[in-house]
């Protein structure tokens, strides 16, 4: 059996779950990646496809694109809910599939509900076919599947995972191992059992009268062992179809009442609202609390380091979104996740896994842990005072500890903190950005010190945020560009280095372990959308200060994207090509608002309600030439800032 990785799709175009599974899918419905039991690890789906076969004919895979097998898809959520409905219809074939994906709030249960309808004159005998290949718990390696004749099921599984597909309807033919020629073919054989990652199953529909339409639920469910898969089948199967998909529709209907709703009147924004609040609750961990920044899209890490992990930048940002929307519940949950993911010294890493695990890294990155504990204070004044209590017991050892651990970051020449990864995760220096969230960190500390009464240490944190404010204004302003600089002391190889010295830029030689040399520039020029956080959030300088003013002025000028619009992250970006982002778009939006420019600031915030996807997601990016989505779908941190900027317009009013 040949691998299907190399199919799948960076881009997808829905996601469903239920804050255990989480599942991608394309406009077609077409499942291509499932992850279970936690959002973001293990993926366990090589290869799922569905099709029609009708008397005589090769099997017709309904959920492939347009020019393979010549299926139109119309395809939405449906609305206010996390059910993905597609339609699909084919010139040449008389039967149309309806197909609503979701899965079931508390169940290890995906739900597939199929609707064929004959719409011919004629009646119409079809068969429907089920094909699964999986890559259980990421492996290539070891798998076993087996019909179990009992559930009228096939289990895919290895080691500890076990999935279990059937229907409610009883199949007519089954395969386990070796399926997709039969399956494409109707002859599946009834191998029972092998040691490998596929199967299918076929069902038969018999004189569909004209007009007709018949109703067929596939099921999926997981289990750490088969008796777990195999009763939750059981528990599928008593309940017609119709009942799941009502809770399912009751559940989301439930969770956006339980959210603030839409503070500005305006259909789509309020759309695209709703939809930020049902795409970030899917991101979010059952198990854990962690958050995750995407469903991961590039497993082979062709083209990025990665998504489906937890960075504490990309938290802090949706928490204090998921805060002005009222799901305080999911952020105290995050934070208390954020105490698994703490190391001994004080510090949070880079990024991690759902179970606090440190992920794949590039090494320190300041502003993540920082990022951390001004989210900590943010989400603590959304709390009752009671609540404030219980909140602040809970996390204070982490704080002093995280507090404590940034202290001893601080360069003593620059009074900035040292060198480490810069928030884009592509260079090393003493970022501005960096300082700015250290400094909002360590001030976050002080509140929350001095809320636990340890005067003595809020007063020690203060200091040493005003400090590096203070550096900030003094060392990183660059006059001749009317900017901050990005940063000072940036890394560089020795090359850029030499050149540097030729054309007279200020450089400088450290020496690191081992004597090793550390090539540096004194300054980093480049005009940067993340300086913005300067002012917001991080507030080392008002708004309204002529440094700030000039500062997004100039990245207003410098990163606009000149065919699309949008805001590229920096001047010479190559990351997929130097495209417009929608967060960085969206982070200008809020500093407008913040400096009393609300016109601006809608402008911005309409643009990035533009170019949402079709399914109404916001991407990472949006492609520079022809404003299409480009890259990551979808991006929980675009939809965070959505959430921001909307909340901050609405309060200017």
């Amino acid at each position: 059996m040949t691998t299907h990785l190399e199919r799948k799709p960076y881009l997808v175009d829905s996601v469903i779950g239920n804050s255990k599974f989480l599942a991608s899918l394309t406009r077609t419905g077409r499942l291509v990646r499932l992850w279970w039991p936690n959002v973001g690890f293990p993926q366990h789906v090589d290869m799922i496809r569905t099709g029609i076969r009708m008397e005589g004919a090769q099997t017709s895979w309904f959920d492939s694109a347009e020019q393979e097998h010549g299926w139109q898809h119309e395809a939405a959520y449906v609305p206010r809910t996390n059910l993905f409905r597609v339609n699909a219809k084919h010139n040449q074939c008389p039967i149309e599939v309806e197909k609503v994906s979701f899965a079931v709030p508390g169940q290890d249960l995906l739900v597939f509900h199929y609707q064929f309808t004959n719409q011919s004159e004629q009646p119409a005998t079809f068969h429907f076919v089920h094909y699964t290949s999986m890559t259980v718990s990421e492996s290539p390696y070891y798998h076993t599947t087996q019909f179990d004749v009992e559930a009228d099921a096939l289990v895919h599984f290895r080691h500890r995972y076990f999935f279990m597909a059937s229907s409610a309807n009883v199949c007519t033919k089954f395969q386990a191992a070796n399926a997709w020629d039969n399956a494409n073919h109707g002859a599946l054989d009834g191998s029972r059992i092998q040691m490998a990652p596929d199967g299918a199953m076929e069902w038969t529909f018999t004189d569909i009268a004209p007009g007709e339409t018949v109703s067929l639920p596939v099921y999926i469910t997981a289990g750490h062992t088969l008796d777990e898969a195999k009763s939750v089948m059981h528990q599928a199967k008593g309940r017609a179809v119709e009942a799941w998909t009502a809770e399912t529709a009751q559940y989301w209907s439930d969770f956006l009442k339980s959210a603030k709703p839409c503070p500005m009147e305006d259909e789509r924004i309020t759309a695209l609202y709703e939809r930020s609040l049902l795409a970030m609750k899917l991101m979010t961990d059952e198990e854990t609390g962690s958050i995750i920044a995407a469903p991961e899209f590039d497993e082979h890490f062709a083209q990025c380091g990665g998504y489906a992990y937890c960075w504490g930048r990309d938290a802090a940002f949706i928490t204090t979104a998921l805060d002005r929307a009222g799901l305080t519940d999911l952020s105290d949950r995050f934070y208390l996740w954020t105490l698994t993911a703490q190391d001994p010294d004080g510090a949070w890493q880079q990024r991690h896994y759902h179970d606090g695990a440190l992920a794949p890294s590039w090494g320190i990155q300041l502003d993540e842990g920082a990022s951390i504990l001004w989210g900590m204070y943010q989400h603590l004044l959304f709390l009752s005072e009671q609540e404030q209590t219980r909140f602040l017991h809970q996390i204070w050892p982490a704080v002093e500890a995280g507090a404590n651990f940034l202290t001893k970051q601080i360069d003593a020449e620059t009074g900035l903190p040292r060198a480490s990864r810069d928030l884009w995760e592509e260079r090393d220096g003493q970022h501005t950005y960096s300082a700015a969230a250290v400094y909002a960190g360590l001030d976050a500390a002080a509140s929350l010190a001095e809320l636990a009464g340890n005067a003595e240490l809020s007063n020690a944190w203060r200091n040493a945020a005003q400090g590096i404010a203070q550096s900030i204004t003094d060392r990183c302003w660059n006059a001749s560009q009317s900017v901050f600089y990005r940063g000072l002391k940036l890394e560089v190889n020795e090359a850029a280095y030499r050149q540097a010295q030729e054309q007279g830029i200020p450089t400088a030689i450290q020496a690191r372990e081992k004597g090793y040399p550390v090539y540096q520039l004194e300054y980093d020029p480049i005009v940067d959308v993340s300086l913005l956080g300067i002012s917001v959030p991080f507030g080392v300088v008002s708004a309204s200060h002529p440094y700030a003013v000039q500062t997004a002025d100039t990245i207003e000028r410098a990163l606009t994207s000149p065919s699309v619009g949008g805001i590229k992250r920096y001047e010479n970006d190559q990351y997929i090509g130097g495209n417009p982002w929608i967060l960085t778009t969206l982070w200008l939006a809020q500093y407008r608002v913040m400096n009393g420019q609300k016109e601006a600031a809608m402008e911005l915030l309409q643009w990035a309600v533009d170019h949402q996807t079709e399914m109404g997601l916001l991407p990472e990016q949006v492609d520079r030439h022809t404003g299409d989505t480009a890259w990551v779908v979808p991006l929980t941190w675009s939809h965070a800032m959505f959430i921001l900027a909307v909340h901050m317009l609405s309060e200017t009013e």
